[in-house]
């Protein structure tokens, strides 16, 4: 990773979050060594920087939002990332998610339907030495079937429904985390057992910005 702007001071803030996210119940080691690695005040408008190690949600571009620490490394932690499995991103938004799965040396696929934040997050990502496998401007109802089946599938923007284009992305045996709902959303979890068979279990609700398809 290059260098980065990383006071000592936002050094210790970001220990603190790691703290409290522990103590709500995030318990994957790596996980939480990710989120104290990655300099979250990179990924915000500079005018909220002195709130980045906050355990909040923020704007950001295009009407999109960082999401909350905590959520970041719940789903992740649910993911249950192995080194070297293939992860399909639908909701590239800031990269700070896709940081962490790089991180934990995924070989991420994301894909990010707002153009303008899309061509400022890969160019941050970039600058500060995170290589997903490949980042696309797309649609993320539609997956990516340029690249499937995957090991697993992380969706970061609030489904109506699941999406059973990005079902027929997971591998047999594979693990799509996502959240369900419209004015608010269930974490829900799915592994795919076979071509029809699919099973899911939920975890509680959260908000997130809607995954929007695109109309054409």
């Amino acid at each position: 990773m290059m260098n980065f702007r990383d006071s000592y001071k936002q050094q210790g803030k970001r220990q603190q979050l790691v703290d409290q996210i522990h103590e709500k119940g995030i318990h994957a080691q790596k996980v939480l060594q990710a989120i104290n690695h990655i300099p979250r005040h990179l990924f915000m408008d500079s005018s909220f920087e002195d709130h980045a190690y906050q355990d909040k949600a923020f704007p950001i571009t295009s009407g999109q939002t960082i999401s909350q620490p905590y959520t970041v490394a719940f789903q992740t932690q649910l993911l249950d990332v192995q080194q070297g499995d293939k992860i399909l991103e639908i909701g590239t938004g800031s990269g700070y998610q896709t940081a962490v799965l790089c991180l934990l040396k995924a070989k991420v696929y994301t894909v990010e339907r707002q153009v303008k934040l899309y061509k400022k997050t890969k160019l941050l990502l970039e600058k500060l030495g995170f290589y997903p496998r490949q980042m696309t401007y797309g649609d993320g109802y539609k997956g990516w079937k340029e690249f499937a089946p995957y090991d697993k599938i992380l969706v970061t923007a609030g489904a109506p429904q699941l999406p059973k284009t990005l079902l027929g992305q997971l591998k047999l045996g594979g693990k799509m985390v996502i959240p369900v709902g419209e004015k608010s959303q269930v974490m829900t979890t799915i592994i795919r057992r076979s071509a029809t068979e699919f099973d899911k279990k939920t975890y509680g609700d959260f908000r997130f910005v809607p995954l929007v398809a695109d109309r054409s």
